[in-house]
């Protein structure tokens, strides 16, 4: 069905290891995303029963050699200097319709060398929360990897639990991380740690290998893609959950969906991730920990770097310094984006700061707020504006700044400029509440509301009445504060 090509294979041990899936009890199909699978060049796409077979790892999938990834990381700060994929496989790589090269990797198929003593299985829960958050997330434009299928296993999972167990079948740009470099410098493999630079230079930043020094060129791009990432991230509230430096990719994608979650009631220190007691990892704390995280990325480059001593640190430190105004004017030109200002506009930033006060004091829904002040900039009327200043409960404070925006607000003639403003606010995100709710149909077997919230996140600007109902904030009830990994 794939044309694979393995050349993560032409790299040294132990940046991999050959390793087979473990068959499942009773594969199904749940769902096959068949726009991304011709988008990767599949022919030939076979039959549901065979599908199942293969992407649940029962059946070898011709062309594949499956292989476990090597990778070290700071897990919540704390340093370990061998993780890997404890429960993923990589199948190999395709050439796309756009002649990019992309991993196919399964998911929860069994134990591998780097299992450390788990059974390498996934429960069926965070399958269907990362193939809906991560195919939202490309939906809305935000570098992600991207879900190509999800297996029931047919047999159960022990967690906090016992569950269903599925097996995810993912596809990314690639699946090198800070802490597969770091896996090769915490063993003083300059060869290995060498041969993954070059690699990562030919496969992600092609024009870095010209530059005078191409590991320090490889650092200030790898530093550039994050810095947007991150302003991305925090454009849409969402909140990622363990950003150790094992999930933070090179190649710029978001990738590791465990326990993620967006914004609703909007909370800076907002922190959804059952196993972040010290809010590391906290909605407002991810620019400062994407850096940390390269700042990590440096220290492993810093052997194969061109200056020495002081001068090779400062140099070092300077491309790390640089996440900030890279990261901030990015977030200055989503921000004008998401309010309707023009992009040469200065007051993006105050405006954007004083309606995240307001938000906050006035318990606000993220999502609903930047959806009703889209509304008010196509149809100003005192309807929309009333829409708006009904979510809120401070609604004479908010009205204040409402009049201070409009006075900076795009024209409701400016078809471009509106648009550019919707395309920033999103109607629907995976809110929480129905991703639970999903989660806890599919539990009982039924997966119709799975297809019926993917539907309506893949085409996150559909004004349609499902995609209104789906979108509708959570009431007191209905909340989910907490959300689980699930490894």
């Amino acid at each position: 069905m794939l044309p694979f090509e393995h050349h993560y294979a032409t790299l040294p041990a132990p940046l991999w290891i050959a390793s087979e899936p473990t068959p499942v009890a009773e594969p199904s199909l749940i769902a096959f995303n068949r726009p991304l699978a011709k988008e990767l060049g599949a022919s030939d796409v076979p039959d549901d029963a065979t599908l199942a077979q293969w992407l649940s790892g029962n059946t070898p999938m011709p062309g594949a050699e499956p292989k476990a990834l090597g990778y070290a990381g700071h897990q919540f700060g704390n340093f370990v200097p061998q993780l890997g994929d404890g429960r993923a496989l990589l199948l190999g790589e395709v050439i796309d319709q756009q002649g990019k090269r992309r991993d196919i990797q399964l998911k929860g198929s069994g134990r591998t060398p780097f299992s450390r003593g788990g059974d390498g299985r996934s429960p069926l829960g965070p399958v269907l929360r990362e193939y809906l958050v991560s195919e939202f997330m490309a939906a809305v434009g935000i570098p992600t990897t991207r879900a190509l299928a999800a297996v029931a296993s047919g047999e159960r999972v022990v967690r906090q639990m016992s569950e269903p167990g599925a097996v995810f079948t993912r596809v990314a740009s690639s699946h090198v991380r800070v802490g597969t470099f770091q896996f090769a410098a915490a063993r003083q493999d300059e060869v290995a740690l060498k041969a993954l630079a070059d690699h990562v230079i030919a496969r992600h930043y092609p024009e870095a290998a010209n530059a005078e020094d191409p590991y320090l060129a490889l650092l200030e791009a790898v530093v550039a893609r994050q810095a947007v990432l991150i302003a991305r991230w925090m454009s849409v509230g969402f909140i990622h959950g363990v950003m150790n430096t094992d999930n933070c990719s090179i190649a710029g994608e978001t990738i590791d969906y465990g326990p993620c979650a967006f914004m609703e009631q909007f909370d800076p220190q907002k922190v959804y991730s059952s196993i972040d007691q010290g809010r590391r990892y906290a909605f407002a704390n991810q620019p400062a920990i994407a850096q940390w995280n390269l700042a990590r990325f440096a220290e492993t480059l810093l052997p194969l770097m061109r200056e020495e001593g002081d001068a090779l640190v400062e140099q070092a430190t300077d491309a790390i310094r640089h996440f900030e105004p890279l990261f901030s004017a990015e977030q200055r030109r989503l921000r004008a984006d998401k309010l309707g200002l023009a992009m040469e506009s200065a007051q993006a930033d105050a405006l954007m700061e004083a309606l995240q006060s307001h938000m906050y004091q006035g318990r606000m829904d993220m999502t609903a707020t930047f959806d009703a002040l889209t509304h008010c900039a196509a149809s100003p009327s005192d309807a929309s504006r009333e829409a708006l200043l009904a979510l809120t409960s401070q609604p004479e404070v908010l009205a204040e700044w409402l009049d201070t925006w409009q006075t900076e607000a795009v024209a409701a003639t400016d078809t471009a400029r509106l648009d550019a403003m919707r395309r920033a606010n999103p109607i629907i995100i995976p809110r929480n509440h129905r991703v639970q709710e999903v989660i806890d149909a599919a539990y009982k077997g039924d997966f119709a509301p799975f297809h019926a919230l993917l539907s309506v996140v893949t085409k996150p600007y559909d004004e349609s009445t499902e995609a209104r109902r789906l979108a509708a904030p959570a009431s007191d009830n209905e909340q989910v504060l907490r959300t689980f990994c699930g490894t």
